[in-house]
């Protein structure tokens, strides 16, 4: 019966751009899963009606992103036995999608750096929820006020690291004209208490008047030095030696013209 069926342990949430996926354990063997989305306000919706996973997308169950909710995992016998017994269940921990979900990495659209103004211009990430022109709403859309960005930007090949935040989707920040900068951008949410900082996007640099010292540092400078020593050397001994070697094939000669004529 249900009652020997195990329950669903090590529950878990996994959200990042309001996609969430809730995983357990163990896998089922003889029976299955369906999972229960329940909410404070909202009607008991169910997903992944019996299953042989141990994970279930439920994005679209938590449309209500402010709401608080908590997942019921039934373990279930297959369909065509006797299923008016309530079967057991596990119960994860709450879970509020505007609290908790992860700030995905923006999208860096195109950057500048034009004399002492660094230029950045970067895009939201998107959520799986849509308007209804069929179009995808952003995290700012959903956060509005309470999401913005902080740029972070320092010289290239030094460690010493600015920032500036922004609501907006651009920054402009004065910089050292014809240096090269590294920077990436990151969503940030101040009120949360946790899961304040989203994922950071791609670090990218500029190439103001950048050569290879710029590139490799002073390495290539050595090897180059190197380089440039033992070609200045293999110039200035390899005359002496073919000139040593061909006085000594001179005096060769002489002797041996000498005996010759002694004979």
């Amino acid at each position: 019966g249900y009652e020997e069926l195990p329950r669903a342990v090590n529950i878990t949430w996994s959200s990042i751009n309001f996609k969430t996926i809730l995983q357990w354990q163990p896998k089922p063997s003889g029976y299955f899963y369906t999972v229960e989305i329940h909410g404070r306000t909202s009607d008991v919706k169910r997903k992944c009606i019996l299953t042989s996973e141990t994970e279930c997308d439920v994005t679209d169950a938590l449309r209500n992103v402010k709401e608080t909710y908590t997942a019921h995992i039934l373990s279930v016998m297959p369909a065509e036995m006797d299923n008016f017994e309530e079967p057991p269940f596990a119960i994860s921990e709450k879970f509020t999608p505007y609290n908790q979900t992860v700030i995905g990495k923006p999208e860096i659209k195109n950057y500048s750096q034009d004399g002492s103004k660094l230029n950045v211009v970067f895009k939201d990430p998107l959520t799986p929820y849509i308007f209804p022109n069929g179009s995808f709403q952003s995290i700012q859309d959903i956060f509005q006020h309470d999401l913005e960005y902080k740029l972070y930007y320092w010289k290239d090949q030094s460690s010493g690291k600015k920032d500036i935040t922004t609501k907006s989707h651009n920054f402009e920040v004065s910089v050292d004209s014809g240096k090269n900068y590294c920077f990436y951008v990151q969503g940030i949410i101040p009120s949360r208490r946790e899961n304040r900082n989203g994922r950071e996007s791609t670090v990218l640099c500029t190439s103001v008047g950048r050569n290879i010292l710029d590139e490799y540092g002073t390495e290539v400078f050595i090897i180059l030095a190197v380089i440039a020593v033992a070609v200045i050397t293999l110039a200035i001994v390899l005359p002496v030696v073919l000139c040593k070697r061909k006085k000594a094939k001179r005096a060769r000669a002489v002797r041996e013209k000498e005996l010759l004529n002694g004979v």
